[in-house]
């Protein structure tokens, strides 16, 4: 949902003054329902603004994951070529490790 297409606010709701007429709604039963709107309105937008943070916490995540695993690990090569050595002098001896 983008909010450029948001016209309106809870505040913006909760002011609007409507004409009264002869035979007219019953002004209570339409401030009560508005009341319910605005309620509700707000919920959705802090439910807006917690899904969006979530996204962007997911998102930063996500791009460390994928530099974490972009980027080469020398630490875990030299570990491993060292073992290579060892079993290397192992097997074959020293004179053939060195």
């Amino acid at each position: 949902m983008n909010t450029n297409h948001i016209q309106l606010t809870g505040k913006d709701i909760l002011e609007r003054d409507f004409k009264t007429a002869m035979r007219g709604y019953h002004q209570e039963e339409v401030d009560e329902f508005l009341d319910t709107i605005i309620q509700d309105y707000e919920a959705f937008q802090q439910e807006i603004d917690k899904l969006r943070q979530e996204n962007e916490r997911l998102r930063k995540q996500s791009d460390q994951t994928k530099s974490r695993a972009a980027a080469p690990n020398h630490q875990v090569n030299y570990d491993i070529l060292k073992r290579v050595s060892n079993l290397e002098k192992a097997v074959f001896g020293k004179k053939y490790a060195d």
